[in-house]
């Protein structure tokens, strides 16, 4: 991307900027260290929320934070929740490493126009749409990325959310009933004429509704580019980000997100859909990805695949959610205009795990 910058920065793109003679003074009042200059710019991979890194004066006197608050435009109820993502951030750390600590949060929305915290910023490496040059030739790397990015998951789910503070986090009581209900509604309300309508993989899941076995924390959003790896051994996990759909809840809603995105080598025609770049040599299979969570966590898999193609469909709404936006002129994001094939993608594999009629 134009602009960018070896840490995944770019410069703040002109419809996202943020309001500096509002945000400069309140943040210098109500962050611990603010020494020098304000220098502001965007992370430029993510697709919903936006994140900006702060900076104030340069060198090892700086001091760098990140700031996150909702897209532009209506948001789906319950999405994007800056308020939540901060009480998760403000706690997490003391018992999952991988959690950045948050240290403001703010309600205020004639500062940047909606609620927005302050978190810190940790340093590390994003595998995104691929994996960097360097590792791409190197499967004993690749090998330990896909086994961290199963442990870590692991680990989160060990997590005792009293102990944390999180104990009153989320409702675990019907979350699944309720998490189909969700998404079937974010589905049909972010509609756009050139996608279908998903009806038949509607129907097959409410027919297929599981029963919950565990209640863990869930991240909800956990895959491979919401983790920041560490520079120079990339199988160490720095830091796991984007926390705002957090709750307690079954945490075999994780597991099926994350094998969902995991696209193997066999798939290789379907990488540009969105999955994760786990088809490169030395990633683990599915099965194998399975087979370690299931021997750290003792879980029950038998439900496993129904979460499988939930999460399938549930990308889809998550896409089509970003894509909408586009249509609507909400946003002016061209990497968003060709998220409708995606959509249509990820239903056809929806469909094809479930065996239904394609």
């Amino acid at each position: 991307m134009s602009g960018a910058s070896p840490d995944d920065t770019i410069a703040v793109r002109a419809e996202e900027s943020l309001a500096i003679e509002r945000l400069e003074p309140y943040l210098r009042a109500h962050l611990p260290h603010t020494p020098g200059a304000l220098h502001i710019r965007q992370f430029g991979g993510g697709h919903a929320n936006l994140t900006y890194a702060l900076s104030f004066g340069a060198g090892a006197s700086s001091a760098r934070y990140v700031l996150r608050r909702p897209p532009l435009g209506p948001v789906a109820p319950g999405a994007h929740d800056m308020r939540r993502e901060f009480r998760v951030l403000e706690r997490l750390y003391t018992g999952f490493a991988p959690a950045p600590q948050a240290y403001l949060l703010c309600t205020d929305h004639a500062i940047v126009g909606a609620d927005f915290f302050v978190m810190e910023r940790r340093d590390g490496i994003a595998f995104r749409h691929d994996v960097p040059k360097e590792y791409r030739e190197r499967p004993d790397i690749l090998r330990g990325v896909g086994e961290m990015l199963i442990d870590t998951l692991a680990d989160l789910h060990t997590v005792d959310p009293a102990e944390v503070g999180l104990g009153e986090l989320g409702k675990p009581e019907g979350f699944l009933a309720r998490q189909m209900r969700g998404w079937t509604e974010r589905w049909q309300a972010a509609r756009t004429p050139d996608v279908g309508d998903g009806a038949e993989l509607i129907a097959w899941l409410n027919a297929r509704l599981p029963q919950a076995r565990r209640t863990t924390l869930v991240h909800n959003d956990y895959k491979l580019d919401n983790l920041l790896l560490e520079r120079g051994d990339p199988t160490r996990c720095a830091a796991v980000l984007d926390w705002d759909m957090c709750t307690r809840g079954e945490p075999l809603m994780d597991l099926g997100y994350l094998l969902a995105l995991w696209l193997e080598p066999s798939e290789l025609a379907d990488r540009d859909a969105g999955w994760m770049p786990t088809w490169r040599s030395g990633f683990p299979s599915r099965a194998e990805a399975a087979e370690r969570y299931a021997k750290r966590t003792r879980a029950d898999l038998t439900d496993l695949p129904w979460f499988v193609v939930f999460n399938i469909f549930r990308f889809a709404a998550i896409l089509q959610q970003i894509y909408v936006r586009f249509a609507r002129g909400q946003t002016h994001d061209e990497r968003f205009a060709g998220f409708g094939v995606k959509v249509e993608a990820l239903l056809a594999r929806g469909r094809a795990l479930a065996e239904l009629p394609v």
